[in-house]
């Protein structure tokens, strides 16, 4: 009996101890830090925090968890600033956090690939010795969430996921951090990762017509562009054979007469074929003719590495998830779709996709461990919340997808806007190709080509995670930085 009294005595105290889970509203944790950049030392302070996103009632309605670095005992206010996210939608910031731009990067080797004891290490190649930086989770992602009203009841999903409403709300939480931090006279930047990167192209004129803000930057990492994914146009999978070139060299599935050249010199041949033949033949459908489609299909097998009748059976319109499981399933492997450089093993040789992603799988084993170490030991904010790499921010609206005129009219009215895009050869599922056709059809005159450069890496989707490109990548956002700024000269044409 006395047993009984115990347990219950100790269940009932739990019960008053027990509380539910939230993330604090609004809140900061401040630590202070170094940093060996290119081999000098940088001071600097990190501010992890949350910060409220409110209704047009002034109550709040969601809070967002970010990460702010700034250089210590700099004149701030004159410092370029960087606002980072990733993408998904539905993506933490986690990737770009730690692992590119930001001063700690995974503990992991040359390629990319994860190595135990999981955790971060100093970046020597951070742009905070050249500009701060401030990674933003969006609601649902890392700490970020919803918050419920005085009645309980949470708010409208809808003021959030989608490509609009997110462009909307963000863009009303970063003037609220720009005036809280006294940053209106630094020099603004926004870099997005994959659907990162139409929510920067859209919040570049978002920002600029409904909250004034203008910029001097746009980095588009790795961007994904839903007027190709979404369309269901079989003529927008032509634009993948440059990618098919580039994994299959990389796998050294391509016939010597290709396999002997640099990646480099392969690479330009493939887009103007793409261009000049494979886009025509399959907009032609069924009316192309014999002689046609085996002409095409024979050269499209030459730069892919797939078969001829595997292309003509799939009508010239190769899925890219079937070049993953079929580039060398005679070696037993599928291939990654954001990074073709990692292999997978499937249940089965047959079959028309990939049982899983082998890269995503591999990059979980490290982000995971690492951020959840990073920001409550090293940064200091505690909370029993999970830290969502991915979260639930479905069914996402993409309706209305104007992004690309967004960015257009952007740089139109302001003189200063440029662009730099950053895409790696082996990525599968935002080709560098499209990357390249995006850009192309968001300025059809062409007036603004010497306002966008184009960067390529010899890796995938997140190509920083490859030492070498880490290396050049950050070197190539330095040099954006400083030629996109002002120099004292009146923005004007």
């Amino acid at each position: 009996m006395k047993n009984v009294f115990l347990f219950f005595a100790a269940f009932s105290t739990s019960l008053l101890f027990a509380q539910a889970i939230k993330v604090p509203l609004d809140t900061m944790a401040i630590t202070n830090h170094t940093v060996a950049i290119k081999g000098t030392n940088l001071n600097y302070q990190a501010i992890a925090g949350t910060q409220p996103v409110w209704d047009a009632d002034g109550a709040p309605i969601a809070t967002l968890f970010y990460t702010y670095y700034k250089k210590s005992n700099s004149e701030k206010e004159k410092r370029p600033i960087v606002f980072s996210f990733n993408g998904g939608p539905g993506s933490a910031s986690a990737w770009m956090h730690i692992a590119y731009t930001g001063p700690v990067v995974l503990n992991i080797d040359e390629e990319g690939y994860p190595v135990q004891p999981y955790g971060v290490k100093v970046n020597p190649y951070s742009i905070l010795d050249v500009a701060d930086i401030v990674f933003i989770d969006p609601v649902n992602t890392g700490y970020s969430r919803m918050v419920k009203d005085k009645d309980g009841k949470y708010p409208d999903r809808k003021n959030f996921f989608g490509i609009n409403a997110d462009i909307k709300y963000l863009a009303e939480w970063m003037n609220t951090f720009v005036s809280r931090h006294n940053r209106w006279e630094s020099p603004k930047y926004l870099i997005g990762e994959s659907y990162g990167g139409p929510r920067v192209m859209g919040l570049s004129k978002e920002l600029q017509n409904r909250q004034w803000m203008y910029l001097n930057g746009v980095i588009l990492v790795s961007p994904a562009d839903y007027k190709i994914y979404s369309t269901n146009q079989p003529i927008y999978s032509a634009i993948n054979l440059p990618y098919f070139a580039a994994a299959a060299w990389h796998h050294k599935a391509l016939a010597p007469s290709l396999q002997q050249k640099d990646l480099l010199d392969i690479l330009p041949e493939v887009e103007t074929y793409t261009i000049n033949h494979v886009m025509p033949a399959i907009a032609k459908g069924g009316y192309i003719s014999d002689a046609e489609r085996n002409e095409v299909a024979e050269k499209m097998s030459l730069y892919s590495g797939l078969s001829k009748s595997s292309i003509i059976d799939h009508n010239l319109n190769i899925p890219t998830s079937f070049f993953w499981k079929e580039l060398i399933r005679d070696r037993g492997f599928t291939i990654g779709r954001l990074d073709s450089r990692y292999l997978g093993i499937d249940k089965t040789q047959a079959g028309n996709s990939p049982d899983y992603n082998s890269e995503l799988t591999s990059w979980l084993h490290s982000f995971t461990p690492a951020i959840n170490y990073y920001i409550r030991e090293e940064l200091k904010f505690k909370t029993d919340i999970k830290y969502n790499m991915f979260g639930n921010v479905h069914p996402w609206d993409n309706q209305n997808d104007n992004v690309r005129d967004d960015l257009r009219q952007a740089m139109a009215q302001n003189p200063y806007l440029k662009v730099l895009v950053q895409s790696g050869y082996y990525d599968g599922a935002t080709t560098y190709f499209a990357a390249k056709y995006t850009m192309g059809q968001m300025d059809p005159s062409g007036k603004f080509k010497d306002r966008v450069s184009f960067k390529g890496y010899r890796s995938g989707h997140m190509m920083y995670l490859r030492n070498e490109d880490l290396k050049t990548a950050t070197e190539d956002i330095r040099q954006f930085i400083k030629e996109s700024s002002s120099k004292g000269q009146p923005a004007k044409y």
